[in-house]
């Protein structure tokens, strides 16, 4: 790991470090955010997925996670979107390629020797935050957006893994929206029961749940709700499959990071207090 800067923000430190990753073949990106708790010991985590287009740095300029973590003692997790560099297959379109990657495994070309986004999470970002003072045994996910997607099927698969759950604006299911298709169909092919394993809704349905109830934050005046993110269909998945969720409507806000802004705190309380719980309910069971 080689941090590339620094800088104190409420007592606690903003990196932004560079790791070799072994899922994706490059060099890869995190911003991560240490709150003054960390300078004696290890503390809860949570990941944060970015959507389209975005880097490490856009929800640690713009998000205001920082004095939020440094009041509940979270360190605050941001991986680039996508593998990048010489070599890495790229598309002119803003929704495929670097910047892009959807939080899957691609299988098809050109996309498949870097495209691994999916094991990167799983994998070589815990191998990176087992060298920070952050404890792997306490981490909570949540992203925006494509990020939102990532969060909930990584979330849904892995809950041993990560213990708490969220999501702003979630590409819900990918299956059914042009953003989904196009990505999955070049990332995984054509054929769609492939699909379904990176499908939020789809999850829910086959029958994977997480154990704590999932927060989401989804605005009324979003420009992507009715033909991207349709929220509907989570809702609906929820029910079904008896998944306790959260899901909040708000009127007025749309996809920005002010929206993201607003309702930042409230989704890293969310997780302070489920990884709070989980840790003194597993101390009592030793």
């Amino acid at each position: 790991m080689k941090i590339i800067s620094e800088d104190l923000v409420f007592g606690g430190r903003q990196l932004t470090v560079e790791h070799q990753s072994a899922a994706t073949g490059t060099r890869m990106r995190v911003a991560v955010y240490l709150p003054p708790l960390a300078e004696d010991h290890e503390v809860p985590g949570v990941v944060y997925l970015s959507g389209l287009t975005y880097t490490e740095d856009n929800v640690t300029q713009k998000a205001g996670a920082q004095r939020v973590c440094a009041e509940l003692g979270l360190a605050f997790i941001a991986p680039d979107t996508s593998p990048r560099g010489e070599g890495v297959a790229d598309d002119p379109a803003y929704d495929l390629g670097q910047g892009a990657g959807f939080y899957v495994d691609a299988t098809q070309t050109p996309w498949a020797p870097h495209f691994r986004m999916y094991s990167y999470i799983c994998e070589d970002l815990l191998t990176l935050i087992d060298g920070l003072p952050a404890d792997r045994e306490a981490l909570g996910l949540t992203g925006h957006s494509m990020g939102g997607h990532g969060a909930l099927t990584i979330g849904l698969k892995n809950p041993d893994k990560f213990k708490s759950l969220s999501a702003f604006s979630p590409i819900v299911s990918p299956s059914n929206c042009p953003w989904g298709e196009k990505a999955l169909g070049a990332y995984l092919g054509p054929d769609k029961t492939k699909w379904l394993k990176h499908d939020a809704c789809a999850l829910l349905d086959d029958g994977a749940t997480n154990p704590e109830t999932i927060l989401v934050d989804q605005g009324e005046a979003d420009d992507f709700l009715e033909a991207q993110l349709r929220t509907g269909l989570l809702i609906d998945a929820c029910d079904r499959a008896g998944q306790k969720a959260e899901i909040n409507m708000r009127p007025g806000y749309d996809h920005s990071y002010f929206f993201i802004a607003t309702f930042i705190e409230a989704h890293l309380r969310h997780h302070a207090a489920a990884l709070t719980s989980q840790a003194i309910h597993a101390c009592g069971d030793s």
